[in-house]
């Protein structure tokens, strides 16, 4: 492969615009397009090659002449050992590296619902770990902090993971009344907030891979994401600027977003769903309403057994 032709490979696995491309290497859109259709064979200039790879953060290795195709797609698909980090800190540590972390905004992709400053809130924490005294403060604050008016906070949960809140027998340590005080305190939080936004997203059709199942928050301004571990509350943080990129951007494009709820309209989901727990009624009663009061049965059907469409 020539340098040309792997400056094309470049942007076309990019997916940015013509504009955002040529800002990055400091080039006119003209000149770019120029390259990208070849009516200008003349390879890019160094300091071209030098903002791709500070800002992709590849290898220069993938500019060299002796670096073959199979090579220079394995170095684009690498993330460098320097961007990843195993944070080890035990369960107290952990907290305060989430609560550093997201201490001005977060983004998050949450595994359950509800997250854990609402669940804090409300019950007494689940699990046999995490009761020092150090323990108790970290949440505390944690739920003072996300609950803030001010605070700018986005969270996605699945709807699955909705559904089995309200309604599963299984794995479910929360009592009505408890539910109840849960979606009463986020409808609080959420309701006319312009700092809060809340999605519900379909995670059976879209296949999104066990994104569902971690705890990730993203901060493209930081250009840094991390995940929880479910062992020895590991978490994994990443600073690769692409990929904190490609993953924000899969949930903030409406082209590639999973099918989800409008944060305008959770709300009202939340409300729906609350008034059926009062009222001791179950799922298919649940999905009625939605039918009749939104238009978004579609996206929890799917969520459903087959067995109870036809009751809806």
């Amino acid at each position: 492969m020539d340098t040309l032709d792997k400056l094309i490979m470049i942007y076309q696995r990019s997916g940015l615009s013509v504009s955002r491309f040529a800002s990055i290497i400091g080039k006119d859109r003209r000149t770019l397009t120029s390259w990208i259709d070849k009516s200008v064979c003349k390879d890019p200039p160094k300091e071209v090659l030098e903002s791709i790879t500070r800002f992709f953060r590849y290898s220069e290795r993938v500019w060299d002449q002796e670096c073959d195709k199979d090579e220079f797609l394995a170095l684009l698909e690498h993330i460098p050992q320097s961007e990843i980090k195993i944070i080890d800190k035990g369960y107290e540590g952990g907290l305060e590296y989430i609560l550093e972390k997201e201490y001005d905004r977060r983004f998050v992709i949450h595994s359950r619902f509800p997250g854990p400053a609402y669940r804090d809130k409300i019950v007494t924490f689940p699990y046999k770990f995490g009761n020092s005294p150090q323990a108790v403060a970290l949440r505390k604050r944690r739920c003072e902090h996300i609950l803030d008016y001010g605070f700018e906070s986005v969270e996605w949960y699945s709807i699955e993971s909705l559904l089995h809140f309200a309604f599963s027998p299984i794995g479910n340590f929360y009592t009505t009344s408890q539910k109840i005080a849960v979606l009463d305190l986020m409808l609080k939080t959420f309701e006319d907030n312009y700092n809060k936004s809340l999605y519900f997203f379909d995670s059976q059709t879209t296949k999104v891979s066990g994104i569902d199942t971690i705890y990730m928050s993203i901060n493209p301004k930081a250009h840094i994401m991390f995940f929880k571990i479910p062992i020895d509350s590991l978490i994994v943080e990443i600073t690769n600027k692409m990929l904190v990129y490609r993953i924000h951007k899969h949930f903030t494009t409406p082209s590639s977003a999973p099918k989800h709820i409008p944060k305008d309209d959770a709300p009202k989901i939340l409300s729906i769903l609350k008034d059926c727990i009062q009222e001791g009624k179950d799922i298919v009663h649940f999905c009625k309403n939605i039918k009749r009061q939104t238009p978004f049965l579609p996206i929890f059907s799917c969520n459903l057994s087959v067995e109870l469409h036809h009751l809806i």
